[in-house]
């Protein structure tokens, strides 16, 4: 009886809390965004939520205070959003949060993981002129953006339940594909229905 309560907790809760994770650049935030309002979700932002706790951007904590201060910062936020509390969550993770192994931990076992898998040279366009991400603020963005994605995507494939290929369709189709993965798997709210995931047909 305690196994099958257990189960039964476990599997609301990934059907409560759903997180993305992925390389800076590769549109956690805007497709959760889009993701949250589809399925009547409150959207959290992890690295707004740091930004909130530590007072100040994260490229300024990063810079007075280090690396390993900021990924401190993180994982206490990521253990602190991956709690389940019965709301429906959307949770865009910082491109960093799979370093740590708590927060692969906690992202696995407490959430359903999507992971928007995009390529070097992909979010090198898209990037390419952003100021904001501490560590792209080199001489060579897009080699710092190649050797990031050989160092966590290994980490993001452990760690996530699905995975979808950014390339280039819209922030709609790829709301779509997530939407139709989760349904697949019974995780979408009941409140949510199949029929949302296909546009109306012609005539």
């Amino acid at each position: 009886y305690q196994s099958v309560w257990y189960e039964s907790f476990v599997y609301s809760a990934l059907m409560r809390l759903i997180t993305l994770i992925g390389l800076p650049g590769g549109g956690k935030s805007t497709v959760g965004r889009q993701l949250a309002k589809r399925i009547g979700a409150r959207f959290v932002d992890s690295d707004a939520v740091l930004e909130e706790r530590i007072g100040m951007p994260i490229r300024s904590f990063f810079e007075q205070h280090g690396e390993a201060a900021s990924r401190d910062r993180e994982e206490a936020v990521i253990d602190e959003l991956t709690r389940s509390d019965g709301e429906q969550r959307i949770i865009a993770t910082g491109g960093g949060a799979v370093l740590r192994p708590a927060n692969r931990a906690h992202l696995h076992d407490r959430t359903t993981v999507i992971y928007l898998r995009s390529s070097p040279e992909e979010l090198y366009r898209r990037l390419r002129h952003d100021t904001q991400r501490p560590l792209l603020q080199v001489v060579d963005p897009q080699a710092k953006l190649r050797e990031l994605y050989e160092q966590r995507h290994p980490l993001y494939e452990e760690v996530a339940h699905y995975s979808v290929d950014t390339g280039r369709p819209s922030v709609a189709s790829l709301v779509n594909m997530i939407m139709m993965q989760l349904e697949v798997a019974g995780l979408l709210p009941t409140a949510v229905q199949p029929s949302v995931l296909a546009p109306p047909r012609p005539g």
